[in-house]
C-alpha cells in the first residue's frame, strides 16, 4: 500500500518559486567588474531570471542543450543557473582556471551549445574558438557602457540581451530526475570527468546542508560563499540562501582579495562564509596586517583541502568565529561530512578536542561512508583501521558522463573516492591521505596529509605538501616541502626537530625544502603530481 501524499516533485523551479514568494526583499549583493556593489532583491533577481529565460528561447536554445558559464560570484551568473536549469536545459559551469586544453575538452565534451562569458576570460575562449565547432554563440556578462571589443562570431552583450525581453514565462513541468547542471573534476590525471547533477539531487543536497549540525543557515543569516560558482556549484550555496531566505554576498572575482572579502564581511553584516583553506590564510593575513575586524562573522566552513589547526585557533583567539571543517568531492555535490561536536564530547581534554576539530567529521543524513582493505573487506568503525573511502547516497554521482564502466564505482553501486581514511566511534572521519598520496616506506605506510598538518601548525610556515622520494633502502621517504611565512627565518634543522613527539619516528621528513610558493590545481587544492615532476626534473630546489 502507498502512502496518501502529493507527488510534487523536487526541482531547482520549486526553489526559485519558493524565494520569490516568501523571501522577495531579501537582498543579493554583488562585486562584478563593472560595479563595484551590485545590489538588489530576490523578487527583481527572479524577475531577471525570467528575462533570461525568454531570451533562451529567442535565441533557439532547446530543452536539454548545454550552457556553458566561464564566471565569477556574482548576480548575472546566480541568473544563469536558474533560467537554464529551470528551463529544462543543462548550467555547466567551466572552471576558467583550468589549461586551455583542458576547457577545450570539456565545452565539447559536454557539447556546449551557448557560452556565457565574464569579460576577463574571452582572450582565453577568443583563443579556443577555431576549435569549439558546436558552440553557437556566446554572451558577455556586461552591459553596453563596459562590453568589449572581441573576434568572437554572434557576441551578444548580456544586459542587450536581456532589455528587452518580457517579465513573465512559462516554466516547464520538469521530472525530478532530470539533469540540472555539469560540473567536471580537476583532471590532475587524464582528461577531467563530467559529473552530472539532477534536480532532485541538487534540492536534497540543500535540504541536508543548511540543517543546524551542517552549514546551520537561517532568513537571519547573510552568507557569502568565497569557493567559486564554477566549482560544484559553490558547495550549493546559490540554492541554499534562496530556500532559506539568507541575504547572499558574493565577491566576484576578489575571492582571493582580503581587504575586498573584509570589506563585504563588515559592510554587508556577512555571518556565514564558505572556502578553501587558501582564501581564509590570505583574510587572515590582511586582517593582522591592517588591524581590522570582521565583528559580523559568526562561522567559516572550509574544505576542498585539510583544514589547518591554525586557521581554527586564529579564528577562534582572535576573531571569535568558528571554523568548521568539512569534507566534499566534485561527485559528492559536494558536501558529504561535517565537523560538530556532540555534548558528549563536551568532557575531553583540549589536546583531544585539537585532535578533533579539523577532521571533516561525521557524515551528513542521506550520505553512507564505509573504509575497505585491498581485497574490498569492510573495515571497522575504530579510528584504527584505515583504507579506502567509499560513498554513496542520493546526491553521490553514479556514473561520469560518456564514461561507462568506470572502475571508480563497484557493483553494489558505492564510489570509490580515492582517499585513504579512518572513521572513529563516533561516527568521525579523517581522510589521511588520497591513495595515490601514500608514501610506503620499508614496508609502513606514511600519511602524507598527517605530516602536512603538523607542518602547518609552526607559526613561520604558511603552507606545506610532503611527497615521497626514492631511497635505495627504504623504497620511499617523506620529503617536506614548505613556504614560510614573511619574514620567518625556520631552518631545515628547525622543522625536523618540529616533528619530534608528534609522529613516529619512522614517519619523520628526511629532508626539507623551502620553496616561494606550491603549485595547486585549479580548485586550490596542492598539486603534488607537479611536485614530483619537479623533482624529477631536477628543479624543485630551483623553484
Amino acid at each position: 500500500m502507498q502512502g496518501l501524499m502529493m507527488n510534487m516533485p523536487l526541482t531547482i523551479t520549486s526553489i526559485m518559486r519558493h524565494a520569490e514568494k516568501v523571501f522577495p526583499n531579501v537582498e543579493i549583493v554583488s562585486v562584478t567588474h563593472d560595479n563595484p556593489r551590485h545590489r538588489y532583491t530576490y523578487r527583481e533577481a527572479f524577475t531577471r531570471v525570467r528575462q533570461l529565460a525568454q531570451a533562451l528561447k529567442q535565441l533557439g536554445v532547446k530543452s536539454n542543450d548545454c550552457i556553458g558559464t566561464l564566471a565569477w560570484n556574482d548576480y548575472r551568473h546566480f541568473e544563469i543557473y536558474y533560467a537554464v536549469s529551470c528551463s529544462g536545459m543543462i548550467c555547466h559551469t567551466i572552471n576558467p582556471r583550468l589549461f586551455g586544453d583542458q576547457v577545450n575538452y570539456i565545452i565539447n565534451h559536454a557539447e556546449d551549445k551557448w557560452l556565457f562569458i565574464d569579460p576577463g576570460f574571452l582572450p582565453l575562449i577568443e583563443q579556443l574558438h577555431p576549435q569549439l565547432g558546436g558552440v553557437k554563440g556566446y554572451v558577455i556578462l556586461t552591459d553596453e557602457e563596459h562590453m568589449p571589443d572581441t573576434s568572437l562570431p554572434n557576441a551578444y552583450c548580456y544586459e542587450s540581451l536581456l532589455a528587452p525581453q518580457e517579465t513573465s514565462f512559462n516554466w516547464p513541468d520538469l521530472d525530478e530526475g532530470r539533469a540540472s547542471g555539469i560540473c567536471y573534476t580537476s583532471g590532475t590525471t587524464g582528461n577531467p570527468k563530467g559529473v552530472m547533477y539532477s534536480h532532485r539531487s541538487t534540492v536534497l543536497h540543500c535540504y541536508a546542508s543548511v540543517m543546524p549540525d551542517a552549514f546551520g543557515l537561517s532568513v537571519r543569516d547573510v552568507l557569502m560563499p568565497v569557493v567559486p560558482m564554477f566549482h560544484v556549484n559553490a558547495w550549493g550555496c546559490p540554492y541554499s540562501a534562496a530556500i532559506v531566505g539568507a541575504k547572499l554576498v558574493m565577491p566576484g572575482g576578489k575571492m582571493g582579495d582580503g581587504e575586498t572579502l573584509q570589506a563585504l564581511i563588515e559592510e554587508e553584516g556577512v555571518t556565514v562564509s564558505a572556502g578553501v583553506p587558501t582564501v581564509w590564510l590570505a583574510l587572515l593575513k590582511y586582517l593582522q596586517d591592517s588591524d581590522k575586524k570582521v565583528e559580523s562573522l559568526k562561522k567559516v566552513l572550509v574544505g576542498g583541502s585539510a583544514c589547518p589547526f591554525t586557521i581554527v585557533e586564529e579564528f577562534k583567539n582572535k576573531h571569535d568565529v568558528h571554523v568548521q571543517a568539512a569534507w566534499g568531492m566534485t561527485e559528492t555535490s559536494p558536501v558529504g561530512a561535517l565537523n560538530v561536536f556532540s555534548p558528549d564530547m563536551d568532557g575531553l581534554s583540549q589536546e583531544e578536542k585539537q585532535a578533533l576539530i579539523v577532521k571533516p567529521g561525521r557524515p551528513l543524513f542521506g550520505i553512507e561512508l564505509k573504509i575497505v582493505d585491498a581485497e574490498n573487506h569492510e573495515l571497522p568503525w575504530d579510528g584504527k583501521a584505515y583504507g579506502s573511502l567509499k560513498v554513496r547516497g542520493p546526491w553521490v554521482s553514479s556514473s561520469y558522463l560518456k564514461l561507462d564502466n568506470s572502475p571508480a564505482y563497484d557493483d553494489d553501486g558505492w564510489f570509490e573516492t580515492g582517499d585513504v581514511a579512518t572513521i572513529d566511534q563516533n561516527g568521525f572521519m579523517q581522510v589521511t591521505d588520497r591513495t595515490k598520496d601514500v608514501i610506503k616506506s620499508g614496508g609502513e605506510w606514511i600519511s602524507s596529509i598527517e605530516l602536512e598538518n603538523v607542518a602547518v601548525d609552526h607559526p613561520e610556515i604558511a603552507e606545506a605538501a610532503v611527497i615521497g622520494i626514492p631511497h635505495p633502502k627504504w623504497s620511499e621517504r617523506p620529503m617536506l616541502v614548505a613556504v614560510k611565512v614573511s619574514g620567518a627565518e625556520v631552518t631545515e634543522e628547525d622543522m625536523i626537530a618540529w616533528y619530534e613527539g608528534k609522529v613516529a619516528k619512522w614517519c619523520i621528513p628526511d629532508s626539507v625544502l623551502f620553496i616561494n610558493e606550491l603549485p595547486h590545481t585549479a580548485t586550490g587544492k596542492l598539486h603534488k603530481l607537479t611536485l614530483r615532476d619537479w623533482y624529477k626534473a631536477g628543479k624543485l630546489n630551483k623553484i
